[in-house]
């Protein structure tokens, strides 16, 4: 079973590049799949298809974000391979929620907090 990352990355002056990794690796030799100027499906998946298709079978685990183009990359490219949302994506999205939560909370206080006072007083 191989297991691969996909996820898109700046490198320099804002140019955008897509990465392939081999998971099982664990960053060491032949981690590196692939980097590939740019992120649009029509670019990333021309340079993908050129691998095998026995190559792309044996994909059976594919982690990228919640980006609508990785996901249709993964899908074309690597169609027997369950896609997985990497958890730092998930973990963000999450705080993100939390976060608004909580200043709309912490908002929703301070403007009871100024009613109670303006009660108060009057």
């Amino acid at each position: 079973m191989l297991s691969i990352c996909i996820d898109e990355v700046a490198l320099s002056r804002g140019e955008l590049y897509t990465v392939l990794t081999n998971k099982e690796a664990h960053g060491g030799k032949g981690s590196m799949i692939a980097i590939i100027k740019g992120t649009d499906v029509h670019t990333v998946t021309s340079v993908l298809l050129k691998l095998s298709r026995r190559r792309r079978y044996q994909v059976r685990e594919i982690t990228l974000d919640m980006a609508p183009n990785m996901e249709q990359i993964a899908r074309i490219c690597f169609p027997a391979a369950k896609r997985v949302t990497d958890r730092f994506h998930v973990q963000k999205l999450a705080y993100e929620a939390v976060q608004e939560m909580r200043v709309k909370a912490r908002w929703e206080a301070l403007d009871e907090e100024s009613t109670q006072l303006a009660y108060a007083k009057a």
